[in-house]
């Protein structure tokens, strides 16, 4: 199934997709009036719609079904009911974050928060650019919902506003410190935030703050992991232990 995505659509009136998404149905695709196409709101849903009009720039689209929770291309997403945010420190090579966003969408996540940290090597990243990879990576992956990617903040500031999630971890590397591997740490069916810190790790300061914030210290294994690839084992785990679709 191909999928498409407007957050406008809904289950009554007509819908035009934007240019991207009109030029890939009409140009790649080379559909035409009357064809069937599936379109998610990035909320949950997914509708049936039929093509009424089509041009090099808009392809206008009526929904005639909301389909069910089938399988994992025909359904309405549950992924909310337990979600999954990832608070992790840009990386340094822009491509690399392009990448962790991409693969942890395909795989599961809610959320994610890019983190200024006292040790960070890059304190901005277009949230643009993430948010269109996030939109492929959800339509790549038949997910019907879209993750909300959140601009750069201090860790300081968001600590003082983030307390809603039933578990929340931080990794860090400080092996002389009391740590639970993130895996055992993990329960099942309950909303979870994880802080994953710069290639130079958090502060000590860092630590202790997210500590009096409720933040469980948890260690991802033996080997020294790039901060993309901690996040994404992060991410992993979580979906794991759920056994997300």
């Amino acid at each position: 199934m191909q999928l498409f995505y407007s957050k406008d659509i809904s289950s009554s009136g007509f819908c035009t997709l934007d240019a991207e998404e009109s030029r890939h149905a009409v140009r790649v695709l080379r559909m035409r009036e009357g064809d069937t196409i599936h379109v998610t709101d990035g909320q949950g849903h997914l509708y049936q719609c039929r093509i009424l009009q089509t041009n090099d720039r808009a392809c206008i689209v009526e929904p005639f079904q909301e389909t069910a929770h089938e399988d994992g291309a025909t359904r309405k997403e549950t992924f909310h009911e337990m979600s999954l945010q990832l608070a992790v420190a840009p990386t340094k090579n822009p491509s690399r974050m392009e990448w962790l966003v991409e693969k942890a969408v395909e795989i599961g996540v809610g959320e994610i928060t890019l983190l200024q940290c006292d040790h960070s090597e890059r304190s901005f990243l277009k949230t643009e650019r993430l948010e269109k990879i996030a939109v492929s990576a959800m339509k790549q992956s038949l997910h019907l919902t879209l993750p909300r990617i959140n601009g750069a903040v201090s860790l300081s500031e968001w600590l003082s506003s983030n307390h809603r999630s039933s578990q929340r971890f931080i990794a860090h590397c400080e092996a002389d410190k009391p740590r639970t591997p993130l895996g055992a740490a993990l329960k099942p069916g309950q909303d979870t935030v994880v802080l994953i810190g710069p290639e130079g790790d958090f502060s000590e300061e860092e630590i202790v703050l997210a500590m009096e914030c409720g933040f469980q210290p948890v260690s991802l294994g033996p080997s020294r992991l790039r901060t993309e690839t901690a996040a994404l084992y992060a991410v992993t785990a979580f979906n794991l232990i759920n056994d997300c679709p």
